[in-house]
């Protein structure tokens, strides 16, 4: 039992809590097409917000208060640039999560939600950025903390998003049908494939607008509240 000491409740607790936004998120997602014929666009949109945030909100918490659970398989937090290495991973990985996925007046449910199909900006890097930046994020704070929770961590993280490209294209091809194949014969899951195999061209003019631009802001104002959010998570006992 020594041997498995380090293997902590906190892991599976995480697992559990990865594996029902998962499923909430994912489920959702499926569900959309009918809830939306029962309820309406707007309304489904709130709906997925009201369980998606609040799910997703103390995942990120359990994650903090726990990051340095279990056993500590490397430190390299001292080596010289490492820490800006970081910074920069994550950064560039909110550039691949956000802005290509969300329109803001859509999640105010201003204007109607649509599953939007199109192939500009990321998607000429890669048709799925959301996992292509959580799998960037997951790299860096793993080799950061060094930790076996972080590792069970990053697992679930990869796994759900990983399934999540499959689940995203098939609902994509059932929505939208030929004009989604054409997409994806022109763009590919692998960051630049596309590119390099002379199917895709990169537009970097496509990358300036406000979208970026509020990611940019919202790396920096991030870098200013993180001690602040890793402090106020740290005073809860979950």
């Amino acid at each position: 039992m020594a041997a498995l000491s380090w293997l902590t409740p906190s892991h599976f607790i995480i697992v559990g809590l990865l594996v029902g936004f998962a499923i909430a998120h994912s489920g959702l997602a499926a569900l959309r097409p009918r809830g939306e014929k029962l309820i309406g666009a707007r309304a489904y949109r709130v709906l997925f917000a009201l369980v998606s945030i609040p799910f997703a909100s103390v995942l990120i918490i359990y994650f903090i208060i726990h990051r340095y659970d279990g056993a500590q398989l490397w430190n390299v937090q001292g080596v010289p640039g490492m820490f800006e290495g970081v910074w920069i991973a994550s950064a560039i990985s909110f550039v691949f999560l956000y802005p290509a996925t969300f329109n803001l007046l859509e999640i105010a449910a201003i204007q109607k939600p649509e599953i939007h199909l199109y192939e500009t900006g990321i998607i000429r890097i890669t048709r799925h950025p959301q996992m292509v930046g959580q799998v960037l994020w997951c790299i860096a704070h793993t080799l950061w903390l060094g930790t076996t929770f972080m590792l069970v961590t990053s697992a679930g993280l990869i796994a759900h998003h990983l399934f999540a490209v499959w689940h995203g294209d098939r609902r994509w091809q059932a929505k939208y049908g030929d004009a989604f194949l054409k997409v994806k014969e022109r763009t590919s899951v692998i960051p630049f494939l596309a590119i390099l195999q002379g199917r895709q061209e990169l537009k970097l003019l496509e990358f300036v607008k406000p979208a970026y631009v509020g990611i940019l802001l919202f790396v920096l104002g991030f870098w200013w509240v993180h001690p602040k959010l890793i402090q106020a998570s740290q005073q809860l006992t979950w």
